[in-house]
């Protein structure tokens, strides 16, 4: 199921806050609630040979800078070689007691990505108006964005909730 685009005032100004999407308990969640953040959206998938180090990285990353303004969401996907077979239910288990992640983590899906996704863990860095800045492939380490994230950390001002 694809995720809902809530209505807006200018399609041509959209950005990743338009969209709300299922957590992986199934509740709506606008992601509006992430403005002002440095976003990494990743693609994960449980059985995949990248899964490992991806989590780990990742974890690294998000320990590292969340406290700064980083957010990473994970968006479980089966679509890749059926990496991801389990439930929502056997994914948040595996997410959390296997790989210890701490970010959020969403509703199984295909699609809310685009089509042109190749594999899992491809991944998207959002700045803090919301809209993506940088594509990264799913070999390409985590660690390896590091200084792509620091720097959108540090050179943007975070914006304020009304």
């Amino acid at each position: 199921m694809a995720a809902q685009q809530q209505d807006s005032s200018s399609s041509s100004s959209s950005s990743i806050y338009d969209f709300t999407v299922k957590d992986i308990k199934g509740t709506d969640v606008s992601l509006g609630e992430y403005k002002g953040k440095v976003l990494l959206i990743v693609n994960v998938a449980s059985k995949c040979g990248l899964t490992q180090s991806n989590y780990k990285e990742l974890n690294v990353l998000y320990q590292k800078y969340k406290d700064q303004g980083l957010e990473i969401l994970a968006f479980p996907c089966n679509q890749f070689g059926g990496q991801e077979p389990g439930s929502n239910e056997q994914i948040q288990e595996t997410v959390c007691t296997i790989f210890k992640a701490e970010f959020p983590v969403f509703d199984k899906k295909g699609g809310f990505l685009g089509d042109g996704i190749k594999w899992n863990f491809t991944k998207f860095l959002v700045n803090r108006q919301g809209k993506v800045v940088e594509r990264y492939a799913p070999t390409t380490s985590p660690l390896k964005i590091e200084k792509d994230i620091t720097n959108l950390l540090t050179s943007e001002p975070k914006t304020k909730r009304n």
